[in-house]
């Protein structure tokens, strides 16, 4: 590839459509924008595709850390790509419970489940939250991949229905969320509100599908609009309550850092066909005990030492590639990296290939800017590890840096 195009990031920017001929894009559906994206344009806003979907990458609004210390300290507003698919019918669950890993009788309606699908031969295709509405009726909000053609050829023998709901997701978050939700609802608090439950309630008077679940490892809910609503009627309700909490509009990398430090694996960077649940830490979520779904036989016979840790490396953030032991040989890959405004170092997670690859281990990677660092192996999350910010049990959260010293 030429060194140019390296050099280079490709976006999607919002242009005005002037004059009486206008630019005619091909396939249009392929180029969603999402209903409360409007809230964005002032902020000139550079777009990535997610699901064919335009999610915010860009606002000049505010710096990156400045959105990382907002969803730690008060609450962000982020439009997403997710893709809720529903799967409906009398073989719902059946259907379901073939195409994915975990066993979905497990989950009742009004609560949501972690998700993903795998390959005939284990690789992974993706994953998502699964909402569970009724016994017949579930939606896949799914990260970036194709799914829906998998349903499609896979649903043959299933009296299931495949459709695009035409939902769009967006992600309040952080610890000032629901105070947030509490002044944007007609009526009251849901009576069942959990990590993972989902309910229905009234914004600006039309009722909508919230969960209790996101992308950023801290408190907070999401939206999930559907073709009935009024998507302005009810973004300006929530934007207007959310100014009372410093609520800010963000792009990718409000979340960036975050899910990195809770160990949150995003689809195509962390896993890919490539590899296994058991390759990078899922396989708990693969339940052995069901008679059949697609990529149990392979799984059953996969490699299930491989494993994944967090790296942190100081004053430089690690190129995504192999990383080596000091005698130079390679242990293993970087899947993602960033900086870290709470830790004041790069952090990255990494796909472990050897064992000698554990916790504390020092080791050798090549920075982003081309310079070598030493980076050491550490536990994912890298804190919060049992996981009671996300779930609304402690209000002592760190606002402040914490300076790694290595």
């Amino acid at each position: 590839m030429h060194a140019e195009i390296t050099k280079r990031r490709f976006m999607i920017k919002a242009i005005v459509n002037e004059g009486e001929r206008p630019t005619e894009i091909a396939h249009p559906e392929n180029n969603h924008a999402h209903p409360l994206s409007y809230l964005e344009l002032p902020y000139d806003p550079e777009y990535s595709l997610y699901n064919n979907r335009m999610t915010p990458e860009f606002l000049n609004n505010v710096s990156a850390d400045e959105q990382y210390w907002a969803v730690r300290r008060d609450v962000i507003f982020r439009n997403t790509g997710e893709f809720p698919v529903e799967i409906s019918g009398p073989d719902a669950i059946k259907f379901a419970n073939y195409i994915f890993t975990r066993d979905i009788t497990k989950t009742l309606p009004g609560r949501c489940s972690y998700q993903f699908a795998c390959y005939h031969d284990g690789g992974m295709i993706t994953d998502g939250v699964m909402l569970h509405l009724a016994a017949d009726k579930l939606w896949m909000a799914q990260a970036d991949g194709d799914l829906f053609n998998w349903y499609l050829a896979h649903s043959v023998n299933f009296n299931v229905q495949i459709s695009d709901p035409k939902v769009w997701v967006t992600q309040i978050q952080g610890p000032k969320s629901m105070h947030v939700l509490r002044d944007s609802i007609d009526g009251e608090m849901p009576k069942k509100w959990n990590y993972f439950d989902l309910s229905e309630v009234k914004i600006a008077g039309q009722r909508v599908i919230i969960s209790r679940t996101g992308f950023s490892n801290e408190l907070g809910w999401e939206l999930y609009l559907r073709p009935e609503n009024d998507p302005i009627a009810i973004g300006e309700k929530i934007w207007c309550s959310g100014k009372r909490y410093d609520m800010i509009l963000t792009g990718t990398p409000a979340f960036r850092a975050r899910r990195i430090e809770a160990g949150l694996l995003s689809a195509g960077n962390d896993f890919d066909r490539t590899t296994t649940p058991f390759d990078v830490g899922l396989g708990r979520f693969v339940d052995m005990t069901k008679i059949e779904f697609i990529g149990r036989a392979a799984l059953e016979k996969c490699n299930k030492k491989n494993k994944i840790l967090g790296i942190k490396v100081q004053k430089g953030i690690a190129k995504r590639g192999h990383f080596t032991s000091n005698g130079g040989k390679i242990l293993g890959s970087i899947t993602s990296s960033t900086w870290s405004p709470y830790f004041k170092c790069g952090v990255g997670i990494v796909r472990c290939k050897d064992v000698q690859a554990v916790e504390g281990l020092q080791v050798n990677v090549e920075g982003i800017d081309g310079n070598s660092y030493v980076g050491h192996l550490c536990q994912l999350p890298m804190y919060d590890k049992d996981g009671s910010i996300v779930r609304g049990k402690v209000s002592s959260i760190p606002t402040e840096p914490k300076p790694w010293d290595g």
